[in-house]
């Protein structure tokens, strides 16, 4: 019996049975109807087994006892128990209605079974139909992933074709640049081209001018050998070697009409660029004018000393070695066509520049400088440098603020007052040769013009470009080069 009940104690059944009354209690309301009932089956069968445990406890313990022990409590606890347990009640129904009860309780749990049948193919299809459901989500899932990835990708496309659009459409706005100033370039070329064909028959008759010359000077040569030489002549009194002309003489109604046309060019095409550069910075119109109009009389000013200068060089270069049919004025003047590139034309703007800054007549921001327009004042120093060249050389009007306005000189600007006989201030120079007016300028008029020009004389005691330069606008300006006699060598000559 001790054995026993060792046994039951270690084997812990009521704690195995509570822990199982647990889970079922926590389950119950989850798990099938069939699966409770096997729970239940299953709570039973361990009860009974405890049950039976138990009673051979109790077969051993009255054993023990003897005959007597225990009688007392075997009949006071057991007996009744058992009586309550195994009495059968009479039932409070007859014996149809509990036989249609039974029918019900058996239809019943048939229907109960069919239910739950049909419960669990219900819950099969639905699961069946949400793991497609499932399966048709990721599907969608991806391919909007998928989508999402085409959508980035044909965004960045666009992206780059966009920037490639615009890259192509700044090339070709480029390229519309080039192509117009290829056009004002050809156009140019064909204005040129009947001053080459020109020069192409100049030098045509210069040819046959030559081979004439050459003929007669082989005659000449083939009678001095004879035995009754001619008196010899002087080279200066050689009428033949005076009238040979320089290729200067011969090329100049050529480089005539050409330097004319620049100096239009001028005035249509760089003075409107260094305008709108200017109006920049001095809101002033009049005062842009008169900025422009200086800076080109300054440079045929500079131009005409260089040439001066330049031809000087050259005369003294050329007279220990010069020896031909043409003097040494138009042996200089000849050189100096053919090598106009040797004219230091930086120089003169530098001198230009620093003469505006001192000019009394204008003003200028002190935080830029004349060096602005310093394209404008190189092409007019190298225009009126070639016109220096020419016979007789052009150059600019006399121009002077308040003086009577004169047709054949100038033409009135827009703004101007059409009835007033005197000029306020000048806009472009005229061009002249000698007395003759090749190229109109533009000046303009008002009334009460020398009242103004007084006045303000008058009230400017001091100059107004007195302002000092910076050591870096001085060191630009100092950089002068200067051409040397040395630089003249044979080579060039």
């Amino acid at each position: 019996m001790a054995d026993t009940l060792r046994r039951l104690t270690n084997t812990s059944s009521f704690s195995v049975l509570q822990d199982k009354l647990e889970s079922w209690h926590k389950d119950y309301h989850v798990i099938s109807c069939d699966q409770n009932l096997n729970r239940c089956c299953e709570l039973i069968e361990l009860t009974a087994k405890i049950q039976g445990e138990l009673f051979a406890i109790l077969n051993f313990t009255a054993a023990e006892g003897g005959h007597y022990a225990g009688v007392d409590t075997l009949k006071m606890r057991l007996l009744p128990w058992l009586g309550s347990c195994f009495s059968m009640t009479r039932p409070s129904v007859s014996a149809d209605t509990s036989l249609q009860l039974i029918q019900e309780s058996v239809e019943k749990d048939r229907r109960i079974r069919e239910l739950s049948a049909s419960h669990d193919n219900d819950m099969q299809k639905m699961e069946t139909q949400l793991c497609s459901t499932r399966m048709q989500l990721d599907s969608v899932r991806a391919e909007l992933v998928d989508a999402q990835k085409e959508l980035d990708e044909t965004k960045s496309k666009s992206a780059t074709t966009l920037l490639a659009t615009e890259d192509e459409i700044l090339q070709l706005k480029a390229d519309l640049r080039s192509a117009h100033e290829q056009v004002e370039i050809y156009k140019r070329k064909m204005d040129a081209l009947d001053d080459y064909e020109r020069q192409i028959r100049l030098l045509r008759d210069e040819v046959s001018y030559l081979s004439t010359e050459k003929a007669m000077l082989q005659e000449r040569l083939v009678r001095s050998r004879s035995p009754s030489p001619l008196p010899r002549l002087s080279r200066s009194s050689s009428p033949m070697r005076s009238e040979s002309p320089t290729r200067a003489q011969l090329t100049n109604s050529s480089r005539h009409a050409r330097l004319v046309s620049r100096f239009s060019d001028l005035y249509a095409v760089e003075r409107l660029e260094a305008q709108t550069l200017l109006r920049r910075y001095i809101a002033d119109l009049e005062m842009v004018q008169k900025i422009i109009f200086i800076a080109v009389v300054e440079s045929f000013k500079t131009a005409k000393l260089a040439y001066r200068q330049f031809k000087l060089r050259v005369r003294k270069t050329l007279s220990p070695s010069h020896f031909g049919p043409e003097s040494l004025e138009d042996a200089a003047v000849d050189y100096i066509v053919r090598n106009l590139d040797l004219y230091d034309v930086q120089d003169s703007v530098n001198d230009v520049i620093n003469a505006m800054n001192v000019n009394p007549r204008i003003s200028f921001p002190p935080e830029v400088d004349f060096v602005l327009i310093s394209s404008l004042i190189r092409e007019t120093c190298r225009v009126a440098f070639a016109m220096q060249t020419l016979d007789p050389p052009l150059d600019l009007a006399f121009a002077s603020d308040g003086e009577l306005y004169n047709e054949n000189k100038y033409r009135r600007s827009y703004d101007s007052e059409f009835t007033a006989p005197l000029v306020m201030y000048h806009v472009w120079p005229a061009l002249v040769e000698g007395n003759a007016v090749l190229v109109k300028g533009e000046a303009v008029t008002r009334r009460g013009a020398l009242w103004s020009r007084s006045r303000s004389r008058s009230r400017s005691t001091s100059p107004v470009r007195s302002r000092s330069l910076s050591p870096t606008r001085s060191l630009a300006f100092n950089s002068k080069r200067h051409l040397s006699p040395e630089r003249l060598t044979a080579s060039y000559l």
